[in-house]
Formats: C-alpha cells, structure tokens, sequence
C-alpha cells in the first residue's frame, strides 16, 4: 500500500545495536538512528508538529511563509512539510553552519540568510533577532522559534519516547542525547519516566555552552560560553522547551573528541552520523563507569553525515584543527634531524650520481637546476642504461634523466601518497615553510605505516 506523501514517512526509525565502539562498556547500548527520517534527522518529528499545531491555532494560514532560525536539520523537516502543505520558507543561519546545510534547504526551495555565530542572542545581527525580525516584518508568517516552542518537546512525547519504550519492550534504563534546544531530550524523557521513574537520562552538552552550568546552579552564567565548533547542540541561553526535573546528569565533550567519535562511528559500526551523535557516544564514554551488565541505554543518533562531508568527513579541515592524528609527509621527514637532501645538477655525470647513491645508501635522487625540480634519477633507472652501455657513466645527467617526482603538500597524510607513488616514479617530494625540498620513497612510507 502506498503512502499519500513523504510526510508519512516519518518517525518509526530503527533501533540498532553498538557492538565494535562500545565492547568496553558492560551494557547494551542501542542507537536510535533517526537520520532514517526522510529529511535526514530528528528534526523532521518536531517540524511537522510545530506546523501542525500552528494550523490548529489558525497562526499559520494558507499560502503562509515558514520563519525559522535553525542549524540546517528543523529547515530541512520544515522546508519538506511546506512541500506537501504549500507554503513558504525563510531560514536563518549561522556561518559555524555546513555548507551543504546551507545548500540542501535551497534544494527545497528555501531562502536562506547566513548570520554571524559569534553575537550574543540579543545583539540584532544573531539568527536568533533576525528570525524574529522577519517574523514580524514578512506578511502572513509564522516565527516557529524551535526553542520556545512546545510543539517541539511534544512531538518527542508523543512519537520518539513511545517507539523506544516499545522498541526496547519496556527495558531501558538510560537514555542519553545531545541537548540543543531541549525538545528531543526533554519530550523523550517525559514519556519515558512516567512508563519508568527509574530511567536515568542523560544529557551530552559542549564546552561553551552555558547548559551544564545552568542544570547545575540553575544561574545562568555567561562567562560559560565562548565559541565552539560542534553543531546541533549546546546554547549561549535557556530554551523554554526544558525541564531539567526530568533530567539526572548533564556531561560535557570536547569538539575534538565529538568529531573524532562521529569518525569512529562510520567506520567501525558503518552507521554514518552526525556531529551529535559522535558526541552522544563520547558522553556516554565518560560515563560508563556507572553502567552494569543489566543495563540497555539507548543513544539519540539525530542526524546524517553527508551534512558534515565538508567538515568532519573532511580529513584537511580535521588536520587544520587539531584534530586529526594522521602521519603526514611532515611526521616522515621530522624524524631525519635536518638531513640535507642529496640532489644533483643535471650537468653532473651519471657516474658523480652512482657515487652518490652507494655513498648515502639512496634509490632515488631528485636532479634540481636553480633550485627547481627538474628530473630524477634511479638505481633501477641507472642500471638498465648502463648495462646496455657502460660508457653511459661519462653522460651528464641531464641525458639520461626520469620525469621529476610529484611535488605535494607538506601535510599530505601517509595514505595518500602511497597513491602517488609509482612503480615508475619511486618517491614524492615536498617543499618545507623555508622552501627546502624532502623527499619520500615507497619504502618510507611502508615504514611509517608499520609503526
């Protein structure tokens, strides 16, 4: 039987077991991975609510624009709802924010405005103001305001919170999940607990969020926050969709460690996530002491990972902050103590670079003329040439020289030059901060790679 719109797609996702990242922890850990809805995240749940709770309320009428400040996922279920329903939609941003968020929500026909992420909440330049602006200002609109809006911990009352209870016959003991605008965890855990009091939730938040502190105190401290790189989750202010009653631990991650989590995720469980959920797991790493063999815990995956590819995913945009540990050229090279590189001019003989190779106990020399890579030349080169013609030794270089070896990046990571190098072409060479050439060869990189 068929569906009458992409609509009724969502919710129901699956419910999967960790097994690989999670071998050390005593319990089971289930993910609830919701990146199965059509939209790709969570979000989609609470999007069709808002919209629909605002049809009942006659706030959003036909033909109506959709207002909403979101990190790319609540635009995305908003953006689908007005597909099917036939309305407008203006999102407001961050630039901390994907591109390909940014990207997707146009595939669906939505304005997109990009916002400075470093402004206070109040300051008029924030998409939290210019959400709220637009609200007022656009005619027959409707500011949905995910964060203030009940609609949104209501939708996960209703359908995320059942489908896990059912999904685990009623066995949980621990929910853990990112905390954001507070729908998802809170919603969730309000059906939760009223099934099982016992249920421990869990709330995973990132240094620079001011959440942790304010579920501690109950102030709200804006010395708390500062900048932070990890999306979907932690605040600079207190959405109205929380209660911290239904709340019993709050923990905060790094970016690094969320990022790298989300990395180990996909490649050893092949479940390809977001950033929260990479946090999620790194959370829930920090507190698996607590944990028994008796315990089922069920992990929040909100979202999908091609909306991280250009940053996660991404191992140059990783290296560039730290944090990726991956050899890389440079690591080969550091370890050779200033060792100058031994090249030859291409007026040298074939016999002065012969000499040169048995002297260093070298396959492979680059041959440079004014300081530029002009050619190279190789034992197994050398050797075909000159047992053909043993006068070949009084040639200059220049004669008898192979194409130059690929010049990369400095930080170029191991794996990949090991696909630069050839069987024709035995090394690769890079250029240092000081302009100075290094070399690597096949059996460099077979080396750094043992280790």
């Amino acid at each position: 039987m068929w569906l009458n719109n992409v609509l009724e797609t969502i919710g129901n996702t699956p419910l999967i077991k960790l097994n690989k990242i999670t071998k050390d922890i005593p319990a089971t850990v289930l993910a609830k991975v919701d990146y199965f809805n059509p939209g790709n995240s969570i979000k989609d749940r609470m999007a069709l609510k808002m919209v629909e709770v605002a049809e009942q309320e006659g706030k959003l009428k036909p033909g109506g624009t959709i207002i909403e400040g979101t990190s790319g996922n609540t635009g995305m279920g908003l953006a689908l709802a007005a597909c099917v329903k036939g309305y407008k939609c203006i999102f407001v941003t961050t630039d901390k924010q994907s591109k390909e968020k940014a990207d997707i929500l146009k595939a669906v026909g939505a304005e997109v405005i990009v916002c400075p992420t470093n402004v206070l909440p109040e300051d008029p330049r924030s998409y939290y103001s210019v959400a709220k602006r637009l609200g007022k200002e656009v005619p027959n609109s409707m500011y949905m305001n995910q964060y203030d809006n009940l609609a949104n911990r209501q939708a996960h009352y209703e359908s995320t919170g059942p489908e896990i209870w059912a999904q685990t016959e009623g066995k949980i003991t621990h929910l853990v999940c990112t905390a954001g605008t507070g729908g998802t965890i809170t919603g969730t855990a309000m059906y939760l607990k009223e099934k099982n009091p016992n249920i421990k939730v869990w709330a995973v938040d990132v240094y620079g969020s001011l959440l942790t502190n304010y579920f501690k105190t109950g102030n709200i401290d804006m010395s708390f926050v500062h900048p932070y790189i990890s999306e979907g989750f932690g605040e600079d202010f207190v959405p109205q969709n929380y209660d911290m009653s239904v709340i019993d631990e709050f923990v905060q991650v790094t970016d690094k460690d969320g990022a790298v989590m989300a990395r180990k995720i996909a490649k050893e469980e092949g479940l390809f996530c977001g950033y929260s959920a990479g946090s999620c797991i790194q959370g829930l790493m920090q507190l698996k002491a607590s944990l028994t063999k008796d315990d089922v815990v069920v992990c929040i995956f909100h979202d999908h990972g091609s909306r991280y590819v250009g940053k996660i995913y991404n191992d140059q945009w990783m290296m560039e902050r730290g944090f990726l540990e991956v050899k890389t050229f440079k690591d080969i090279v550091s370890g050779r103590a200033g060792k100058k590189l031994i090249t030859v001019e291409p007026t040298n003989t074939v016999a002065e670079a012969v000499e040169l190779m048995k002297k260093y106990d070298i396959e492979q020399i680059p041959v440079l003329h004014n300081h530029e890579l002009v050619g190279s030349v190789s034992e197994g080169g050398l050797f075909q040439k000159i047992f053909s013609n043993p006068d070949i030794k009084y040639a200059t270089v220049a004669s008898v020289m192979e194409a130059a070896p690929a010049i990369v990046d400095f930080l170029t990571p191991v794996e990949k030059l090991g696909s630069l190098i050839t069987k024709e072409n035995g090394a690769v060479l890079a250029k240092d901060d000081s302009g100075n050439y290094h070399i690597v060869t096949k059996y460099d990189v077979i080396q750094s790679l043992a280790k």
